[in-house]
C-alpha cells in the first residue's frame, strides 16, 4: 500500500502547477519529481519527463547553464516532428528533440533501426510517429500514421 502512494503522489506532482521560465532546476524537480532521462544540448541540460510507452506525452524542461528553467514543453508534436531533418539529424539529436521512443522496431523495408513515437496529433488522433534511420544512426525518413493499439477500428 505504501508503494502505491507512493506511486499516486509522484504522479500527483505532474498534475500540480507546471514550472515557470526562471524557477531553479531545484524547484522544476521539486514540483515534477525526477526526470526520465537528462540530454545535454550544449550549454542547456535537458529533464525529460516521458508519461511511458503507452503515454502520449512527453515534456522537456531545458535549464540553462544558470540553473534557471528557460522552457517547458510537450514535445511529441507535429511541429516538433516537423523539426527533424532527413539526411541531417541523428539518434543523439531526435533524442534532445522529442525525447525517448515509445519502443524501438525493426521493418524489413528499413535498412537500420526505427523508432516509434505515440502522440496525438493535432491534439485529436491516436497516432504513431516512426522516424527511421539508417545504419550509420542518421534519419532518413520519418512515417506517421494512426496507433492501432489506441483506435477502437482497429481493436476488433
Amino acid at each position: 500500500m505504501a508503494m502505491f502512494c507512493g506511486a499516486l503522489a509522484g504522479c500527483a506532482s505532474l498534475f500540480g502547477p507546471p514550472p515557470a521560465p526562471g524557477d531553479s532546476a531545484e524547484v522544476v524537480q521539486s514540483k515534477l519529481g525526477r526526470p526520465t532521462n537528462i540530454y545535454q544540448d550544449g550549454p542547456d541540460t535537458l529533464l525529460e519527463y516521458a508519461m511511458g510507452p503507452l503515454g502520449q506525452y512527453t515534456w522537456m524542461a531545458r535549464i540553462g547553464p544558470d540553473q534557471r528553467l528557460r522552457t517547458y514543453e510537450q514535445v511529441l508534436t507535429n511541429a516538433k516532428f516537423g523539426t527533424i531533418k532527413v539526411g541531417r539529424d541523428t539518434k543523439d539529436s531526435v533524442l534532445r528533440i522529442v525525447g525517448r521512443p515509445s519502443r524501438q522496431v525493426r521493418y524489413y523495408s528499413v535498412d537500420g533501426d526505427v523508432w516509434q513515437y505515440r502522440y496525438k496529433e493535432s491534439d485529436v488522433w491516436n497516432s504513431v510517429m516512426d522516424v527511421q534511420f539508417n545504419r550509420d544512426g542518421v534519419v532518413q525518413a520519418l512515417v506517421n500514421g494512426p496507433d492501432q493499439e489506441r483506435e477502437p477500428r482497429w481493436l476488433r
